[in-house]
């Protein structure tokens, strides 16, 4: 029996299923696990405000008399960053690691008294952004988030395809047929929804993996670049600022991620001619100079300072802000307190500009409460057209089998089918492998499906 011809139409169908039978499960995850993090600014004073918020006395204490009340608290703990007090009423605090756990410390700034700690990998915040970005398995979930970010992108181009009037009427098309019941009901919702939210789902995609560790990395090395000038006259280490963010926290803006670390002076002409640094760093300047440096310089409140770990590295002061045109990142060597790199906002590229910009609407942190909410709608939709997309399989699929949408009719536009295809899998090349795969078990499923229909044909 020679197999039917196909539509694209059909072809669309079969890969809106296909993407959406793997796509639906992380998608419900990113948007729950988004939501919190989108409200951090709300949950975390209610659930740690007596951890944050501080009854503002005569005078502030020196950042170095903090540093040694968290010392002295913490005597086997490694100190790594200290966030200075944001305004009069917030406490400071410090990141540490202790006895294998990585804890942030909260000082009163007024009175140097510890007022409490909290797991910086394991509290609510920590674990929503790691499950957001590589589901808390490291490289592994991070590319398994990626592989659904680019399968989320095929189902929003496919669905707008399926969802194209094509001579209909309205209802159903921009708005559901609320009288409707059933799975024409469900149906209405799902289409409805994903068309409205299609432009604002792909700017969440795609702002979204920028963050991630083969296409954000990947294109991140294609237009996050500076002039070389800017570099020319420190010298620099075989590290890049990436280093400085991890899954759970974010230090250095995305902008940052591919700089060159630069190297404080005292040992940095022994490194670049060769030499080991095995030594761990004793900083010449206070961290009460760094503080008052990024004071000087106008950084803005809610900035952080990386310690350097080894005889070269540097203090590191960034602020990942929620406006980008305040970004800074500032690196300090740490024996002269010299300022080695300043990087802002108009350093950046346009490329950059635009990226940081997105990823700041994605976080729902540029436009305040306004943008929040956009960023929860939109969160509620993508949950909505999971939730009606599986009930709509569920009622369609046939009694014992998965319900894979038949292809069918017309041979002629396979091959827009097959630009659209090469196209999104060079963009998206884990995409590209994984369609590869679906491919051959698509043809090997479809073969046998003829094969068995042959072979009730001849029976018959």
């Amino acid at each position: 029996m020679t197999p039917p011809k196909i539509s694209f139409y059909n072809l669309a169908w079969r890969w809106h299923f296909y993407a959406g039978l793997f796509v639906a499960p992380f998608m419900v995850l990113l948007a729950v696990t988004g939501i919190i993090y989108l409200f951090k600014p709300q949950l975390d004073p209610l659930m740690y405000g007596h951890l944050l918020n501080v009854q503002p006395g005569e005078q502030v204490l020196s950042a170095d008399e903090l540093l040694q009340r968290a010392k002295s608290a913490y005597p086997q703990g490694t100190i790594s960053k200290y966030l200075p007090p944001v305004d009069a009423s917030s406490s400071a605090q410090f990141v540490l690691h202790n006895v294998g756990n990585e804890l942030t410390v909260f000082v009163d700034p007024y009175r140097s008294t510890v007022l409490g700690e909290q797991d910086a990998t394991y509290n609510l915040q920590a674990i929503a952004r790691a499950l957001h970005g590589e589901l808390m398995i490291g490289t592994t979930g991070d590319r398994l988030v990626e592989l659904a970010a680019g399968w989320g992108v095929m189902l929003v181009v496919s669905g707008l395809y399926l969802w194209w009037p094509r001579g209909k009427s309205a209802a159903g098309i921009l708005w559901p047929r609320l009288g409707s019941r059933g799975r024409l009901f469900w149906r209405d919702l799902h289409a409805v929804t994903g068309f409205w939210g299609a432009a604002f789902l792909l700017l969440m995609i795609l702002s979204g993996m920028t963050w991630t560790g083969f296409w954000g990395k990947q294109y991140a090395d294609l237009w996050n670049h500076f002039p070389a000038a800017m570099w020319n006259d420190v010298p620099q280490s075989d590290q890049q600022a990436r280093s400085l963010n991890t899954a759970t926290q974010q230090t250095v803006p995305w902008a940052m991620e591919n700089t060159p670390m630069p190297m404080s002076g005292e040992h940095a002409e022994h490194m670049q001619h060769g030499g080991m640094n095995h030594g761990p760093a004793a900083p010449a300047i206070s961290l009460q100079q760094v503080v008052d440096l990024a004071m000087a310089r106008q950084v803005e409140p809610g900035y952080s300072i990386t310690f350097p770990t080894t005889a070269t590295g540097v203090f590191t002061i960034a602020v990942f802000a929620n406006d980008p045109r305040n970004d800074a990142t500032l690196h300090v060597d740490q024996y002269t307190g010299k300022v080695l790199a300043d990087v802002r906002w108009e350093h950046y590229n346009s490329v950059a500009r635009v990226t940081e910009s997105g990823v700041m609407l994605h976080e729902g942190k540029m436009f305040g409460v306004v943008n929040q909410i956009i960023v929860l709608l939109v969160c509620l939709m993508i949950l909505l057209s999971a939730v009606s997309g599986v009930v709509i399989w569920w009622k369609r699929r046939p009694q014992g089998g998965l319900g894979v949408p038949p292809l069918r009719h017309d041979l002629p536009k396979w091959k827009t089918a097959m630009v659209i295809m090469l196209g999104l899998a060079i963009i998206f090349p884990l995409v590209g492998a994984s369609l590869i795969v679906v491919w051959v078990v698509d043809r090997l499923v479809l073969a046998r499906f003829f094969k068995q229909r042959e072979s009730a044909s001849s029976s018959a």
